[in-house]
């Protein structure tokens, strides 16, 4: 079978699935009016459908097992393309997430079950440009989502935003039972079902994905909500690590987490998209809030870095084979670190230039980043167990994401108000700047007519609001800056990492 039809056939439904993590993003308000609910309320269609794909990403390489990749595959697609119509015509907001669970579940295994049948499909001497193809998809869809989410809404509905899944859901059926057939390895096989291991981890990752999303917005720990569900969420996860230790036929075979590579990649990738989503998620909040842009202009500036990352991944799929992964590697650590460095030095007198480039550096190092570190992580993993261990590897990414949003959040809220409370110390009429700012403000508004005592309230509340943008754009830097701290310091990491036998004879060559 033509390993570029294979591909094709892939990664058609795992981009709209990624795609769908995020177009619903921008349409929450016309959702929201639509179906008559309020803010928070509407915020649950996009938690449902982040779950749901927490839940069944681990486990997939165990349901490929229990029921044939291949019959899996078309099932995934079918109910993912289903739950989209049914999503578009959702009666209200009830419906609508219900529809999302089971969107999420559908779309959930198409990741790991694509890079699985990728890196089985592509020779080893190839497997950086199968994961080059797969990088695309993965690094495209969070861009070109919230954009393509805006101009379906604004232009038709948000309802077809569901919609149009339906045509490429029915194609890609097609396409899988023309072009996908299994392995030996990969054939139905029947096995005990481990129902402890199943309802841990189910429990465990929805309630942590929950407490990730609703964190900030619950007030983390001073909300009884968020404290039951982590308290939920670590002993599931502790209980579910130990019986699937001991199980015959464990849901995930945490055995995997032996192979020191493997191991230490799953670490590393989940440090390097909690940089990427960390600044993916802050860049469009800084600029809408203290710049002025427009959710459309906050889309440009996120876009071209969708580009560098689109031509670096080729790039760095020809060089992984041809020089050493972990030099590749440490590159894009590197840049990736220096993007978001550059980022923590934004100021509230930025031009358009001086945004967009930083977002460029740190979609070049995603390439760089990417390619050999899947490599590196699945050197060593067998053919049979890269459908679990892909499972894991995409989870991994997915919940590194989820950290670094709620991470982020959390720090521009709390290093505001502790901003804020620093710069108010110099708003006393014994500072000399304060005293020459209130002068000079009263003094303008009174030859725009007010009274003195209108001009002198005025020109003070001015100057207040200046303050909190100022603590706002100091905890926008100090945020970009942990995370690059953070990014930097998991270079060491590499010295665990060991490469293929293939990989080191292609290098010599």
């Amino acid at each position: 079978m033509n390993k570029w039809l294979v591909a094709l056939t892939v990664m058609l439904p795992t981009l709209i699935e990624i795609i769908d993590t995020s177009v619903v993003n921008v349409s929450l308000d016309h959702i929201r009016g639509s179906l008559s609910a309020g803010i928070d309320e509407s915020t649950w269609t996009i938690t449902s459908y982040l779950v749901s794909n927490a839940i069944i990403i681990p486990i997939t390489g165990w349901l490929s097992r229990m029921f044939g990749r291949k019959r899996y595959v078309i099932f995934s697609i079918s109910l993912f393309t289903v739950s989209s119509f049914l999503c578009g015509i959702a009666w209200n907001l009830q419906s609508l997430i219900f529809f999302r669970i089971l969107q999420g579940l559908g779309g959930g295994a198409l990741q790991p079950i694509s890079q699985s049948i990728l890196l089985e499909t592509f020779p080893p001497r190839q497997h950086g440009t199968a994961m080059a193809v797969f990088g695309i998809g993965i690094m495209f869809g969070p861009i070109i989502g919230p954009l393509l989410g805006g101009w379906i809404t604004d232009n038709w509905s948000w309802h077809w935003i569901f919609y149009i899944n339906v045509p490429i859901g029915i194609i890609s059926i097609f396409m899988t039972m023309i072009f996908i057939t299994d392995p030996p390895y990969m054939k139905k096989i029947k096995m005990k079902i481990d129902y402890w291991g199943l309802t841990l981890l189910t429990v465990g990752l929805g309630c942590l994905q929950i407490v990730l999303d609703k964190g900030q917005q619950e007030n983390w720990f001073s909300s009884n909500f968020i404290v039951w569900l982590s308290i939920i969420s670590a002993t599931s996860l502790i209980l579910f690590v130990v019986v699937e230790l001991f199980a015959e036929h464990p849901v995930v075979n945490l055995r995997t987490f032996k192979n020191i590579s493997f191991s230490t990649g799953n670490i590393v990738m989940f440090i390097g998209f909690f940089n990427l989503f960390a600044s993916i998620v802050l860049l469009p909040i800084y600029l809408q809030t203290l710049m002025g842009y427009t959710a459309f202009l906050a889309g440009l500036v996120l876009g071209p870095g969708g580009v560098a990352t689109m031509l670096a991944l080729p790039i760095a799929g020809k060089l992984v084979n041809k020089i050493n992964p972990k030099g590749l590697l440490a590159f894009g650590i590197i840049v990736n670190a220096y993007a978001t460095y550059l980022m923590a030095n934004f100021n509230l007198h930025a031009d358009f230039d001086a945004v967009i480039w930083p977002r460029i550096v740190l979609g070049i190092g995603m390439g760089f980043f990417f390619i050999p570190l899947t490599t590196l992580t699945m050197a060593s993993v067998k053919k049979e167990d890269m459908g679990n261990a892909s499972a894991i590897y995409n989870l991994l990414r997915n919940l590194g994401g989820s950290f670094g949003v709620a991470f982020v959040t959390t720090m521009l809220a709390r290093r505001a108000q502790f901003h804020q409370a620093h710069l108010v110390e110099h708003l006393t009429p014994f500072d000399t700047n304060y005293q020459i700012a209130t002068q000079y403000g009263s003094q303008i508004l009174q030859y725009r007519g007010l009274g003195s005592y209108q001009a002198e309230q005025g020109s003070l509340a001015a100057i207040y609001e200046q303050l909190l943008r100022q603590a706002s754009m100091l905890s926008f830097n100090d945020s970009f800056y942990l995370v690059s701290i953070i990014m930097i310091g998991v270079l060491p990491l590499i010295l665990l990492m060991k490469r293929r036998k293939a990989q080191i004879t292609a290098g010599m060559h």
